[in-house]
């Protein structure tokens, strides 16, 4: 009896703790809080970038969540970010704008990243790339597979010859591809072209099939702006190979709108990397 009521006890507090790390504040510096798609929102300070992260009304121990890299809110009911929320699931986002995953982003992201950390976030969130969100999630994800639950591409920039540089059968972004230049040190077109940090590079995606991270893309069969055929029919062809797991789900639309009609797929693929019933 005496030993049933000491492990009840100890079950007990065990709960309590557990309950007490999900319940804790955020520790954040210079913290605002406002509210965003209905749920309250902390914002602060990263390196110079306004960082926020989105609490649910009733979040789960632990604090998983999702790191939405561009456009955060963008078609949220189509990409299922009510659903998450409701599930208790975070939703943060560091704002810096168009650097299309260059080094110097990729800092910034760390730095963001170990905040999150430092605030009793869970070790692995699962990265949205929506469109050139796409570029910044995989990069970082290859540079810390460890760190990285699964990635949900919506329209996702995977090669940037493609977007922003058009040199396939895409539209392109003159203005977007002379800043990726820039951003990257190339000295030219032909540079860029080689450059060898692109999703689609089968040592990138090696990176990534052996850390065994999930891939989700959604993607549009009219999108002339992120072609699929440059971007994710190739890493749906690679990844499989390289012992990787990639879902991809199509519709009739173009690069817009994100998300589906029903994100239910969406939302199971994200609570299932992060382990959420």
């Amino acid at each position: 009896m005496a030993t049933l009521l000491k492990s009840t006890i100890l079950m007990g507090l065990a709960m309590m703790a557990h309950a007490s790390e999900s319940e804790a504040p955020l520790k954040f510096s210079d913290v605002k809080i406002d509210v965003w798609q209905g749920q309250q929102r902390h914002l602060f300070s990263v390196e110079g970038k306004t960082a926020w992260v989105a609490v649910p009304d009733h979040p789960l121990p632990g604090k998983p969540w999702i790191w939405v890299t561009e456009f955060p809110g963008a078609f949220a009911e189509r990409t299922g970010v009510p659903q998450l929320f409701a599930k208790g699931v975070y939703q943060a986002h560091v704002s810096d704008f168009n650097r299309l995953g260059c080094d110097e982003q990729l800092k910034v992201m760390d730095a963001f990243y170990k905040t999150m950390r430092e605030s009793g976030f869970a070790e692995k969130p699962v990265l949205v790339g929506i469109s050139r969100g796409g570029i910044m999630a995989y990069r970082w994800a290859v540079r810390n597979p460890d760190k990285v639950a699964g990635i949900y591409g919506d329209a996702p920039v995977c090669d940037l010859k493609s977007w922003p540089g058009g040199f396939g059968k895409g539209k392109g972004s003159p203005g977007d591809w002379e800043q990726a230049k820039k951003l990257y040190g190339w000295k030219d077109d032909e540079e860029g072209k080689k450059f060898e940090g692109n999703a689609v590079n089968d040592k990138q995606l090696a990176i990534l099939a052996k850390a065994k991270i999930p891939l989700f893309h959604v993607v549009g069969e009219a999108d002339d702006i992120v072609p699929v055929a440059e971007n994710t029919a190739i890493m749906a062809e690679k990844y499989p190979k390289l012992g990787g797991q990639i879902t991809v789900i199509s519709h009739k639309a173009g690069h817009h709108p994100h998300g589906l009609d029903d994100p239910q797929p969406t939302v199971n693929f994200i609570l299932k990397c992060l382990k959420v019933p």
